[in-house]
């Protein structure tokens, strides 16, 4: 893939430090890293990255905005999150996620979305848990360090990041909606990235 071919400048994603991996990486994030920097960081690959966000924001357009529940329980993820859900119009849940919301239809919070976007498979494990348990997809931003059990669709990235995290969710926005005709594909939202930074 060409550099001009990405969806955000190289520059951007750089500086977004979404391709700063850990000093740890699994087996299963191995595919999508490029490489082991001097420092002894996982370095993740940039193209991988961006062909996984049109991947995601592809699949997730099939759905109606309802249909769609994204959780955060890294703080880093709460303002990204917001934004997303407030110009989409999908579900969320930021902090911790309350158990049996999408299993037990006794709770009054009960919610039964199609499928799940988390911003850290490990923090976020119960509300996987319980997607598996009803049969409902998995979209998971991963780092280098990220197990990727019942994660149907992983994003490589750093799931840590303030501005990594607010990066990809503003990325997911645009494309989102392109997709689902709701923005044109020459255009991006009205809403900076600025605006998904905690910073």
């Amino acid at each position: 893939m060409a550099e001009e071919d990405l969806l955000v400048p190289l520059e951007q994603y750089l500086a977004a430090g979404i391709h700063i991996g850990t000093k740890f990486k699994t087996k299963s994030m191995g595919p999508f890293i490029y490489k082991i920097n001097a420092n002894g960081l996982a370095i993740l690959n940039v193209q991988k990255i961006d062909e996984r966000l049109r991947i995601a924001a592809k699949l997730l357009a099939k759905y109606d905005p309802k249909e769609i529940l994204v959780i955060s329980r890294r703080e880093n993820g709460w303002k990204p999150t917001k934004q997303f859900a407030k110009l989409t119009g999908v579900n969320y849940y930021t902090g911790r996620y309350p158990a049996g919301t999408m299993t037990n239809i006794k709770l009054e919070n009960f919610i039964e979305p199609k499928i799940i976007l988390v911003t850290d498979p490990w923090p976020d494990k119960n509300a996987i848990h319980d997607s598996v348990l009803m049969g409902i997809p998995v979209i998971g931003f991963c780092d280098s360090n990220n197990t990727t059990n019942n994660v149907d669709l992983v994003i490589p990235c750093n799931n840590k990041g303030a501005k990594s995290l607010a990066l990809v969710f503003w990325i997911l926005a645009n494309e989102y909606m392109k997709e689902r005709g709701l923005l044109d594909r020459d255009k991006q939202i009205d809403i900076s990235l600025d605006d998904f930074s905690e910073q």
